[in-house]
């Protein structure tokens, strides 16, 4: 039992930091928010070409800086200038990769729309709904991380992720209801809230999942170390991703008429 909970101490005092950070962040926006949000994508592509190229260190700092700039610099252009801008870092880096091309140009998309996605909630939403759609990833990831390891039972993707449980992944789709429930509260469009919550709450593992799908196929544990008791950026912060994309996808196929009152 003591080996199971052994790193709960450290991911906590981390993950306390994190949340001290990002609540600042969120909270000041603007040129605050847009830099910090653009500073963890160039750190995630960089994470990303270090595990597919680890004998290029050079050019991980090159596209994850590059990755950085451009996802920065579409914050304050219009949609029509910014989606190039979000596009050219998967082809400049795909360029320059030997192995994994496909891969790295498809997760860095990924990577910089939802990074572009989350400005835009902030920007464009406000506030209430940048901290509903976090808690989501939040409370989805804790919530999964203390069901599994207390009730565990059968795994929900063996193949990809050996660690995530049913349980885990139940107990997140809860806890995300919860989210939902509370905030449609005030919204005038509950039932929409609540399952968009745990819709998103899916996508968030997907991201989840097609993060450790990558570490798998590259055979490394951790994006990196960056982060004490999480490993990296990405293991930190991939349910995010997953969770601005669906965003993203919800807004594209129904919009978000939904006006917290």
């Amino acid at each position: 039992m003591s080996e199971r909970w052994s790193d709960l101490a450290v991911r906590l005092g981390s993950g306390g930091l994190m949340v001290v950070v990002g609540i600042w962040a969120i909270w000041m926006g603007g040129d605050v928010f847009h830099a910090v949000v653009a500073l963890i994508c160039g750190l995630m592509i960089w994470e990303l070409t270090r595990m597919l190229a680890p004998e290029t260190p050079g050019l991980a700092i090159q596209l994850g800086a590059v990755a950085g700039l451009a996802v920065l610099l579409a914050m304050y252009l219009p949609l029509v200038f910014a989606a190039p801008l979000l596009i050219a870092p998967a082809f400049v880096g795909a360029t320059q990769l030997q192995r994994y091309r496909g891969l790295f140009g498809g997760f860095t998309v990924m990577v910089l729309a939802a990074s572009f996605g989350m400005v835009h909630v902030r920007d464009d939403l406000g506030f209430t709904w940048l901290v509903w759609l976090v808690l989501i990833v939040v409370v989805t990831d804790v919530a999964g991380y203390f069901a599994g390891r207390v009730l565990g039972g059968p795994k929900f993707w063996p193949r990809v992720s050996p660690k995530k449980t049913w349980s885990g992944t139940a107990a997140g789709w809860i806890g995300a209801a919860v989210i939902g429930a509370i905030f449609g509260l005030n919204s005038g469009v509950w039932g929409a809230v609540f399952v968009a919550s745990i819709f998103l709450s899916f996508a968030s593992q997907m991201g989840d999942i097609a993060e450790s799908a990558i570490k798998r196929k590259v055979g490394v544990k951790d994006s990196s170390a960056l982060i004490p008791g999480h490993g990296g950026v990405l293991d930190r912060f991939d349910g995010m991703l997953g969770a601005s994309v669906g965003f993203l996808l919800i807004e594209l196929a129904f919009g978000f008429p939904w006006v917290v009152q």
